[in-house]
């Protein structure tokens, strides 16, 4: 799975605008609330989510102006906490949507507030910071999958973790060096220990434990997602990690610090 789907944009925030006539209040300072925009405006007051729908955002793309509209925004059908919020990204220029469709056909984002590093880990940045997130990627996915980085467990650990994990896992980044070996469309099953996922293939033979994961890639690793892109002999050599546990499964992937599990074909 290239990067290009995994993160369709990676986007620095320049300046808001609203479309308004220039008697209008106008966005002044912008952030990301969870999966929300929240815009404090020229005139003291603050609008957040729906109500900045038509809301027009200035970004630079390798150097290259790019003005998207927020043309849409509602509840992720797929969430069960409530708490995850889609966008209708489109490129102002075309009308054409900024994302790429994600596995439900939604082509969609919404922001996430940090900076993913070059290794793909998400990390705070600075008041005000975020990235545009599309659906379809494995920063999207994860999100939606329940690992939402912005909270904080009741134990105190941060839900970043899980994240991360989370994208390591689904790109199948097993060095955590951000170079992921799966393909596109290839079924995985995840779980953890909180309970957000839950293993579906137990009973089904087609699927095999295949790692367990941390936020710095797979602890061990059972058998590869994809032989064709990469073998278990020739991961062990890259990453020489991973001979250290030499029989992985949910156990010893747990004894071993995982966070994720997974199962593949």
């Amino acid at each position: 799975m290239g990067r290009s789907l995994l993160l369709a944009f990676v986007l620095v925030f320049c300046i808001g605008a609203n479309g308004a006539s220039a008697d209008e209040p106008r966005p002044v300072r912008i952030e990301a609330v969870g999966t929300v925009f929240r815009a404090a405006l020229s005139d003291g007051s603050v609008k957040e989510g729906r109500d900045l729908v038509g809301m027009v955002l200035s970004f630079s793309k390798n150097g290259v102006p790019l003005k998207v509209r927020i043309a849409a925004f509602y509840p992720d059908p797929s969430d069960k906490t409530g708490s995850v919020f889609l966008h209708d990204f489109r490129i102002v220029d075309t009308g054409e949507p900024l994302c790429e469709p994600a596995p439900d056909g939604q082509r969609t984002g919404f922001p996430l507030a940090g900076r993913t590093t070059a290794d793909n880990r998400l990390v705070p940045g600075g008041p005000g910071d975020f990235e545009l997130i599309c659906a379809g990627g494995a920063l999207g996915k994860c999100v939606r999958f329940g690992y939402h980085p912005w909270e904080t467990k009741s134990d105190g650990r941060s839900m970043r973790d899980y994240y991360d994990a989370c994208a390591r896992m689904v790109r199948a980044d097993y060095c955590g060096n951000g170079h992921g070996w799966t393909r596109t469309g290839m079924p995985i099953d995840i779980w953890d220990d909180l309970g957000i996922q839950t293993s579906d293939t137990r009973n089904d033979a087609s699927f095999s434990f295949e790692a367990g994961w941390t936020p710095a890639g797979a602890v061990c690793v059972a058998h590869t997602r994809v032989p064709g892109n990469i073998t278990l002999e020739r991961l062990r050599t890259i990453c020489p990690h991973l001979s250290s546990v030499p029989t992985c499964d949910e156990t010893t992937a747990r004894s071993a610090g995982a966070l994720l599990y997974n199962r593949s074909h």
